[in-house]
């Protein structure tokens, strides 16, 4: 497992614990008292280390090489019973964004996200989770599907952004995020958003208007980046902890702020460490909103959905 750098008293008594256990081996002597007391270190290094937390920290975790991706929790959730869509019937087939029907429990659900890639070849053809106009135009198209079956949209936020290139915006990147913000207000069917990595600007914006937006513990939602901030502000990325902190931007401000409708606890050090945990979460909150979700008749979900982003900001004098 790679650590991150806040997190090297956890590696230290890791590899302790590691030689601890090829000593016993080795050597058939009794190790057990030094390895419960190492494993129990390790729990309460960890249990500290996350009980203090910066939002910079938080923005490294989300940013974790091994954290679960949007295909991940698909397949997990559904168990395998995903039916990968493509294409906006326009342009061309986005690899930063992917969508189509899976099952959980029996029942359909329309299921979008942005795939960042699990290694260095996969980054780069999925373009670093940094979707296209044709990304956000397909995922448009495929909730449309859903609102036309009746079905429910899940979406997966997890993305430094949408994809700034020159290309993109002659394609109207602008339109195309517009347009999904202007449709997704009046979809009619439930939708819920997690963010479970990154989530930046109207990148996330483009597949973030939902009934329910929920977060993870270790993630992040904001309108820029803490390196961008820092660069526009100082003229460098030398500040970006301290942008972090400015910005407000981890689960724990947004609740507070009343801009999201819950946080999905993580396992103990990060998503990373158990995703099988991490999965069984996310999907009793999603399950869990939905059921409330579906009970409310179209009118009033749309209306309900409508006001609370409407009620979103405050305006001081």
């Amino acid at each position: 497992m790679d650590y991150l750098d806040f997190e090297q008293p956890i590696k230290e008594l890791q590899e302790q614990l590691e030689r601890t256990v090829n000593i016993e081996k080795e050597t058939q002597v009794d190790m057990s008292k030094t390895i419960k007391e190492l494993e129990k270190n390790i729990v309460n290094t960890r249990k500290q280390i996350q009980n203090n937390l910066t939002s910079w920290q938080r923005v490294q975790l989300s940013r974790h090489p091994q954290r679960p991706y949007t295909l991940a929790y698909i397949e997990a959730l559904t168990e395998g019973q995903f039916m990968e869509l493509h294409g906006d019937r326009s342009v061309k087939d986005d690899k930063a964004m992917v969508g189509g029907w899976g099952l959980i429990d029996g029942e359909s659900y329309m299921m979008i996200g942005q795939q960042k890639g699990v290694n260095t070849k996969m980054r780069q053809y999925r373009n670093f989770g940094m979707a296209n106009p044709e990304g956000y135009r397909k995922a448009l198209r495929l909730m449309k599907q859903a609102e036309k079956f009746k079905r429910p949209v899940i979406t997966f936020i997890d993305t430094p952004g949408a994809f700034p290139g020159l290309e993109a915006e002659e394609r109207g990147q602008g339109e195309a995020i517009a347009r999904n913000i202007y449709e997704m207000c009046q979809l009619k069917t439930p939708i819920i958003c997690v963010i479970i990595g990154e989530g930046a600007s109207g990148g996330a914006l483009g597949i973030g208007v939902g009934d329910r937006v929920l977060m993870m513990e270790n993630t992040w939602y904001s309108v820029i980046s803490p390196e961008s901030c820092s660069s526009i502000l100082w003229r460098n990325w030398d500040h970006k902890e301290e942008a972090a902190e400015a910005l407000k931007l981890t689960a724990q401000d947004m609740m507070e702020n009343k801009l999201i409708d819950g946080i999905i606890k993580e396992p103990l050090g990060g998503a990373h460490t158990h995703p099988e945990e991490t999965f069984s979460t996310v999907k009793t909150a999603i399950l869990r909103n939905l059921e409330k979700l579906q009970e409310l008749d179209t009118d009033k979900l749309l209306a309900a959905r409508i006001r609370k982003f409407s009620r979103m900001g405050t305006v001081k004098n």
